[in-house]
This record gives structure tokens, sequence and C-alpha cells, in this order.
């Protein structure tokens, strides 16, 4: 199945690099604590980034992956904030000087004059925080003359944390492993060989990536490497993101070299035991131990029959607690690292005012402040409607807070009674301010019609065969004039039901909805078509009424060709959505790979009968 895919960003470096000697100048006016720690972290990733997209840029420019006194340049960055990051988690205070010198020697380099940045999806989405490797590599307790090779992407960054906590004294290497997903290889230039060659000699090497996926063929690739050249290994030292093993797309080599090897790894804890302190400038302190609730385990709050569960993919949930206090309960749902979780932050926010979304409390480091809606079964009692009161805690913008005990509310599809034009409407509403408020931000951060075609069909053929795929053959030659209909997006693309709150009172509530347009899949920013299509399949509502109320109140037209267009799409995207997970979840947690192959069989059902009325395009 075909599903996941990256939006990279294409941008000039000198303009990456004002934007961080900018804030760095501006450090000084954090608060020291949290505040200056946290800004350090974003700089921290984003000189990374930066980094990556210079390297990346070598490599594209000379065709083969390199080394040497330029790439070496391109870390010293993330090498200089990683060591300030430890400085500050450790307490202190830190100096940007040597940063903004180096910082302003890079800009006097020959850059090239774009480059293609990744955002790295630990940091964006798994809640990957470099202190955690940080603290990794300090209990590794290896000597110093560790060699430490980084993965690109995110491991160009990551490879300067761990080479702080070892104290190493030689600067990291990094590799981009290239090839089919599950078996990546390395193709070095001749210096970067050498300096390989030489690594595989040295005394231990610590191998630095995120992960491993489905086959944790990245770290494989570098060990293989190695090893082919003499590192014996029991010197190898992986440095990943989770403590579990291999996935079942390993090779079998791989599987089993990966309970042979030395493998460093700090759990979640560590933060989490911190994060009460880090929000109780906005909650209060904490009077219960926190409740993690990721995972899938918010289900237990909002449906008490486990018949009731909805089918999710446990792998892929962002962490979320729940922290109470005198003040009250309140969610606290990581929202990512660097500068996008601050675009998330202002897109909750922007959400919450208008109404469609629960209040922001606010957001520190990483992780997005709310107050819990109570959920339970719906009542027919006489509750008014929620009320919430604007309140200025000082460090962000609008915050807002409860007044009172917050509100019971009923996950959507237990609520009784339901007005379903009064849905209708509200989501017509919901949809429409998306279109008017956020467009994409840039071109390519979506999925081309192509792509979305080529997905579509390869999802068919896998789950209906090739004859109900080549009925989307048709629509190949209208692909440009479709492209020329789209207006992109920051499209919701979760419309399910179980992501809506239904209050006492009536009033209709989203509860996640900041940025799954820059998720995992390949989908991306869309034409707002694709939200109708998605609202309309899963909760049930007439595809042209809520058009209708959408174009009402965006201002803009939707094309029907492209809702007949996405209906499929959308259907094959979700089906094999649900079907890689189920396969992933397989044999970790049967009864999740059943609740999710139960689903994706409904998407494919759905999509046969859509199919068998699309016998032509127009």
């Amino acid at each position: 199945m075909l599903v996941y895919g990256d939006h990279p960003r294409t941008l000039a470096p000198i303009g990456v690099l004002r934007l961080l000697r900018a804030r760095l100048r501006r450090l000084d006016t954090f608060r020291p604590g949290l505040e200056q720690h946290a800004e350090l972290v974003t700089l921290f990733i984003e000189a990374s980034v930066l980094a990556q997209g210079l390297l990346d840029a070598d490599e594209e420019a000379t065709g083969k992956d390199t080394a040497g006194a330029r790439s070496q340049t391109w870390l010293t960055l993330p090498q200089v904030l990683a060591r300030l990051v430890g400085e500050t988690w450790d307490g202190g205070t830190a100096s940007v000087t040597a940063a903004l010198a180096l910082l302003e020697s890079i800009e006097q380099r020959e850059l090239p004059t774009h480059v293609t940045l990744k955002e790295p999806e630990g940091y964006a989405h798994f809640a990957l925080y470099p202190e955690l490797y940080l603290e990794a590599a300090r209990a590794a307790r290896l000597p110093g003359s560790t060699r430490v090779v980084g993965v690109r992407s995110i491991g160009t960054g990551l490879a300067c944390i761990v080479a702080e906590g070892l104290g190493s004294d030689t600067p990291p290497l990094t590799v981009r492993p290239v090839g089919p997903p599950f078996e990546r290889q390395l193709h070095p230039s001749p210096h970067l060989k050498r300096e390989l060659e030489a690594t595989a000699q040295a005394d231990a090497v610590a191998i630095v990536d995120e992960g491993p996926g489905l086959s944790g063929s990245s770290f494989g690739a570098v060990a293989d490497f190695l090893e082919a050249r003499g590192m014996p290994r029991e010197r190898l030292h992986f440095f990943p993101s989770h403590a579990g093993a291999t996935g079942p797309m390993a090779s079998e080599p791989h599987r089993v070299r990966w309970t042979q090897v030395h493998r460093h790894t700090m759990d979640f804890d560590v933060c989490a035991a911190r994060l009460p302190a880090w929000v109780e400038d906005l909650t209060g302190p904490a009077i219960a131990p926190l409740a993690d609730i990721s995972a899938g385990a918010w289900r237990h709050h909002a449906f008490p029959e486990r018949q009731d569960w909805p089918a999710v993919h446990v792998q892929q949930e962002r962490r979320k607690y729940l922290l109470t206090t005198e003040r009250g309960t309140f969610l606290l749902r990581f929202a990512g690292l660097g500068v996008p979780a601050e675009h998330r932050a202002l897109r909750a926010r922007q959400l919450a005012e208008a109404g469609f979304t629960p209040p922001v409390t606010g957001l520190r480091h990483g992780f997005l402040v709310q107050p819990w809606l109570k959920q339970d079964a719906p009542s027919s009692g006489g509750h008014g409607p929620a009320e919430f009161v604007s309140h200025r805690s000082g460090h962000t913008g609008s915050e807002l807070a409860p007044t009172r005990a917050t509100p019971h509310a009923c996950p959507l599809p237990l609520a009784r009674g339901l007005d379903r034009a009064a849905l209708l409407e509200h989501v017509g509403r919901y949809l429409g301010f998306r279109a008017r408020t956020f467009p994409a931000p840039e071109p390519g951060r979506g999925a081309p019609m192509s792509r979305l075609l080529e997905m579509a069909r390869y999802n068919t053929d896998r789950a209906l065969g090739e004859e109900f795929a080549r009925i989307l053959d048709a629509w190949v030659p209208h692909l440009d004039a479709l492209a020329r209909t789209v207006r992109p997006v920051e499209t919701d693309h979760k419309l399910h039901a179980w992501e809506w709150l239904v209050l006492p009172g009536g009033q209709i509530l989203k509860t996640d909805a900041m940025d799954h347009h820059a998720g995992l899949d390949l989908v991306g920013c869309q034409d707002v078509a694709w939200d109708i299509v998605g609202a309309a399949v899963e909760l049930n509502l007439s595809e042209p009424t809520l058009a209708t109320h959408v174009e009402r109140t965006s201002g803009h037209p939707v094309s029907p060709l492209l809702l007949r267009f996405y209906r499929p799409c959308y259907l094959a995207f979700q089906c094999g959505h649900h079907t890689l997970a189920a396969t992933a979840l397989e044999n970790v947690a049967p009864d999740e790979a059943l609740r999710l192959r139960t689903a994706a069989a409904r998407y494919a059902a759905r999509l046969r009968e859509d199919l068998r009325g699309q016998t032509t395009v127009h």
C-alpha cells in the first residue's frame, strides 16, 4: 500500500541563516530556565535541519555522499548549539557569542542558492527530545575516542548531541543511505569512504538515528559498511529512539544484529518527570501523578465500552497526558519541537478563538496545554453551554483557562438526539473557515494530482484487484485540468466521528486539528474538497450540501469534478493507511490490528461501490 511521504521545503540558506541570527540575538530576552532552554532547542533543531540541507546539496552536486572540511563547516553550528542545550538542560545559562561568530563565518562561505529542508519526523510527531539522546550518551560512558556517525536527516543534529554527551574529541560524520526503503545502502564519495574505513578501526562507533521503523535498514546500512571493513560487532553502539525491536520488514541479518549490538536509549519518562514543572505557571502545581493517555489509552476516558473503541494506529499517536491540579484537569498534548510547533500552536489558538476547538492554555517546550473536557456518556440533563474566560499569562498570545470545573463532553459517536442538520452546518462552517484562514504556506506542500492517482491506483489494485484499479485510468487525461482548480489549504485530514465532541447545550468541538496536513502521509495540503469528501464519508453527511456550506463560508467555489476525483483517492488512502497499520500491529497488538483490518475492509467496500459508479469521468 502507498501511504507515506514527506513534503520538504526549498529555501535559500542565506535566508535561514538570517532568521537564526535574529533569534540568537534575542536569546537574552528569554528568562533563564525552561524558556531559554526551549528556545535553544528550537535553534539547535533549525540549525541541524539547515546543516542537513547543505550536506544534501553537496551530495547532489557531486553525485556522492561526501565528507571533508566543507561538510564539517556545516556541522559546526549545531555542534555549538548542542553544547549550549546540554548546559541549559543541566540548569546553566547560555552565552551565544561563539554561536553568533560561527554563524557569521558560515554566511561568508559559498552557499548553494537553495537547499531542500526536511522536517524531522521525531521532533514533529514522536516527542523525540534531543535531551534524551544527550542523557543516553552520558549514560553510555563510552570513551571520548568514540566515532559518531549520524544518519541524515534527523541524525545530523542528533549526532552532534551524542558527540556532546560522549565528550567526543572528533567531529561526527553524517551519511545518507539510499535505495529502496527497506534495503538502504551507503554510496560514499572516495573521501567519505576513507573516513568510514578509518572509523571501522576505532575503539567504538556510535550510529545515531531515529527508529528503527519498519525495517531499520538505515542503521543496518551503516553497520553493514563498517563490519565489511573489519569493525567488530561488539564495538558497534546504536543510538535509536526506542528500545524495541526492528520492524516486520527487517532483513534476517539486520534483525539478528539488532539483538547482538549495544543499544543506548533513554525513556521519555526523563522528560515526563519534568513536565508538570514545565507547565506549572499555566496549570498550578500537580496534585496527582501524571496520567499517560497516549497510544489509544484516551479511549478508556471517551468510550466506556471497548466494543465502541475506534480503530487507531496506536504507534503513530502523539504523546498526551492528563495533569490534575487544584485548577482542574488539563490535557498536555505533544505539539512538536522547533519553529513548526510555534505555527501549530498559533493555528490551535486561531481555531479555539473561532469556537471550533477547545481553548488553549499555553505552549511549553513542545506541549500544548488545554483544559480537559471530561468525556462521558450523554445525559438528558440541562447543562448550560461551556463557559471559558480569557486569561493572559504573560508568556504567549491569547491564552485561556476554565472559569469553573470543565464541562462534560460526549464523543460524537455516542451522542444521542444529535441534530444532524446542525452538525452539517457546523462542519461546513469549520471547513470553510480553514479554507479561508489557512492557505498552504508555500507550493509543493501537498501531493500533486498525479501522485494521488498513483496512490489510489496502487492501493485499489492491492485491495480490489486490477479490474477496479483500471477504472481510475480514466482520470489520467484530466489531471492538468484538475490541478488548475486546486486551491491548496492546510486541510484537516481527520474528520472521523471520534474526533468530535458534543458539549451540553449542543456545542460541537473538533478535538485535534492542528497539523494533520503536515503528517507522515503523502497527501499533505490539498483543496478543501479533500476534507469535504472526508467529512461526508466519516460523518455520513451529504457531500453536495456540505460543499454549499463550505463555499458560503470560504467565499470560493468547490469543483464538483475535484470532489469526484478525491473520493476514490480518499477511500483508497484510508484503506491503505488502516491496512498498513494493521500489519505493523499484527504481532504486538492483535486486538488493535483486528479493528484496523475491519476498518480497512469497510473503506474497501466503499471504494468498490464508488468505482462502480465511475465508469466515465463526465
